[in-house]
């Protein structure tokens, strides 16, 4: 496999159009900031935003990771790495909803949370901006979808790509992304056989 090649791409072609249309798009080179969601019930959604993160400061790219459920003082493995990388991470949330013992104070730390990516997002200083787990505040309805996709048309910039992770992705985020992955649960440690989350693994 070749960056320009694939082998997910679910394109059902012969060899030869195959071939002829990989020759078409390496003459136009198009390039854009592209809009990512990973979403889905399986596990995995985190994991590949902090790898492409991880990527794409390998290539010299400024990276921010602006996450909305985890608070600031988190210190997990992958926010460990990504810092010792020169990824700049911050925890903008209270924990999980589940444990909130206010949810009008989640819902307002995802609003200030928010206000912080969309001066990342237009700031002009990243190349990358990752926001984990921030289809929750939409799904919960803390932040109004409908305008957060307006806003990031209007202002998102054309060469900045920008990650959303997290369940329940609402569907007009999905019709404004570029790419779109669902991670879906077939087996899972906890639920078989009552494996608790592990350090380097989970967490």
């Amino acid at each position: 496999m070749t960056p320009d090649t694939p082998d997910d791409a679910g394109v059902e072609e012969t060899p030869e159009e195959a071939e002829e249309y990989r020759r078409a798009l390496r003459k136009e080179n198009r390039k854009k900031g592209l809009l990512i969601v990973n979403t889905g019930t399986g596990k995995g959604k985190t994991t590949s935003a902090f790898g492409l993160a991880m990527r794409a400061r390998g290539r010299g790219m400024r990276v921010i990771v602006i996450q909305f459920i985890k608070p600031g003082t988190a210190n997990f493995g992958e926010i460990r790495a990504a810092r010792d990388l020169g990824i700049e991470v911050q925890g903008m949330g209270d924990g999980w909803t589940w444990r909130s013992k206010d949810l009008d104070e989640s819902a307002a730390l995802a609003r200030a949370g928010w206000a912080r990516a969309q001066e990342a997002i237009s700031g002009g200083e990243h190349d990358l901006v990752v926001l984990d787990e921030f289809t929750y505040p939409l799904h919960y309805g803390w932040l109004d979808t409908v305008e957060v996709v307006t806003w990031l048309t209007e202002h998102k910039p054309s060469m900045l790509h920008l990650a959303i992770t997290g369940r329940y992705a609402p569907d007009a985020l999905i019709e404004a992304a570029d790419l779109v992955t669902e991670m879906r649960l077939v087996k899972h440690p906890f639920k078989e056989q009552g494996i608790r989350a592990q350090p380097g693994i989970e967490f």
